[in-house]
């Protein structure tokens, strides 16, 4: 049995004060465990979010061999021994998409790997093509067995030259960490520019990798030798979809919110957009002080790479515009089937009319009820807990634990700090809306 979020509605009332601190990034964390498979010795994390996923990398790093250390609330050590596995446990690696970054570090030190078709959330279709390409043409070959792949490099990756067809972050992360220990350059053309990689690169740079152009369109990658984590020590970054998502809420439901450690640079996209509607948005060093008006004017949503509007935002600016005096559009340009939630916004009210698989017609304002609804995934999910705050009446939201849990941290807790009527229970029959 899943648990579920019970959620007392305001009925469109502006009551939600105080303070929200930003977690450390889900996205940023993931890729800086996987990273630790490139030193020689240990290396120690800090603001690591305790999150479902964050559990499961984890997890799969001590399946095949690591020794992980959890000293203190968000602080780790790993430790990679020599007799690390290079299989990634099909039990694990298909319950997450992220566990398929895992292959660059992994290939690149040990020459071979082996791994599933990730799982995660299901959210339109997610091919390996770009990995597969990727890993030939750094020397390697891949075979498919029994539903994996493996990957086999003897002799080693070796520097090559891609451009890459698509700009994603998760394959950009992935080439650039295989990089690090490739013999020869790497080069990635038309590379994700998400601060995620940034962050990364700086780090491996900090621990002896040679990454050049992180943040831009292209990125160089002198191979060499194991780095060292001695002295070296990662702090995750803030959650710009975490400060994002309690961003729009306060947009919608505080008299006063102030959200802390955060990056506002990261949410320029997201900030100009809300101010668009009327929102007053304050920004300051690493703090963003938000107020609801009292009316919200319609705004167009297009989803883009970084720094576009970020598709992870997408679902909850869609709630945000149920309340705009007109009509809104929303095009997601990123992921398939990614505005299928918007029937069970339709459940609770709104006014959305499907245009296309990639776009809705948001007509606003909208009285928005509660209902009992099912998390389909991380952000939808998320985007139902804002709903069900503004709404009128009582809502139950399941499948908590295996979508919102999964990258938000202490979520209902959270929320009740800043006026909030949330409770989670574990005992009520699954209903879908």
């Amino acid at each position: 049995m899943s648990n579920a979020l019970v959620i007392k509605g305001f009925g469109g009332e502006r009551k939600l004060s105080g303070t929200v601190r930003t977690t450390g990034a889900k996205n940023a964390a993931l890729k800086a465990i996987a990273a630790t498979v490139l030193f020689r010795d240990t290396v120690t994390l800090t603001n690591i979010p305790e999150i479902n996923d964050v559990e499961r990398m984890f997890e799969l790093l001590k399946d095949m061999g690591a020794e992980v250390a959890h000293s203190k609330r968000g602080a780790y050590t790993v430790t990679i021994p020599k007799g690390f596995a290079t299989e990634l446990s099909t039990g694990i690696a298909k319950k997450m998409r992220a566990s398929v970054v895992l292959t660059g570090p992994v290939l690149s030190r040990f020459g071979k790997v082996s791994f599933p078709h990730p799982g995660g959330c299901v959210i339109g279709s997610r091919p390996l093509d770009l990995f597969v390409d990727g890993f030939e043409k750094m020397g390697a070959t891949v075979t498919v067995k029994d539903d994996s792949y493996v990957v086999e490099a003897k002799g080693g990756l070796k520097g090559a030259e891609f451009f890459l067809k698509n700009q994603s972050v998760t394959v950009t992360e992935t080439f650039m960490m295989a990089g690090v220990l490739a013999k020869g350059t790497t080069v990635i053309k038309n590379a994700a520019m998400e601060p995620e990689i940034e962050e990364l690169a700086k780090f491996l740079n900090t621990c002896g990798a040679k990454i050049a152009g992180a943040g831009t369109p292209t990125i160089t990658i002198k191979g060499g030798s194991l780095l060292s984590g001695k002295g070296h020590p990662y702090k995750t970054m803030p959650d710009r979809i975490d400060a994002g998502s309690f961003l729009i809420l306060g947009a919608l439901a505080a008299r006063e919110l102030h959200i802390t450690h955060c990056e506002p640079l990261h949410l320029e996209s997201p900030i100009a957009a809300l101010r668009s509607a009327g929102v007053a948005i304050e920004t300051k060093k690493n703090e963003i002080i938000v107020r609801a008006p009292a009316h919200l004017k319609p705004v167009d949503i297009k989803t883009h790479e970084y720094p576009g509007f970020p598709t992870d935002l997408q679902a909850p600016m869609t709630v945000f515009l149920t309340q705009s005096d007109g009509e809104s559009t929303v095009f997601e340009t990123i992921f398939e089937g990614r505005l299928n939630y918007t029937e069970s916004l339709a459940a609770m009210g709104a006014q959305i009319t499907m245009m296309d698989p990639h776009r809705v017609l948001v007509r606003g304002k909208s009285e928005l009820r509660g209902r009992k609804l099912t998390s389909p995934d991380l952000r939808a999910g998320l985007a139902f807990v804002i709903a069900a705050v503004i709404a009128k009446g009582e809502s139950v939201i399941h499948n908590v634990d295996t979508t919102i849990d999964r990258g938000y941290e202490d979520v209902d807790a959270r929320l009740r700090a800043i006026g909030v009527e949330v409770e989670r229970v574990s005992a009520i029959p699954e209903v879908i809306a």
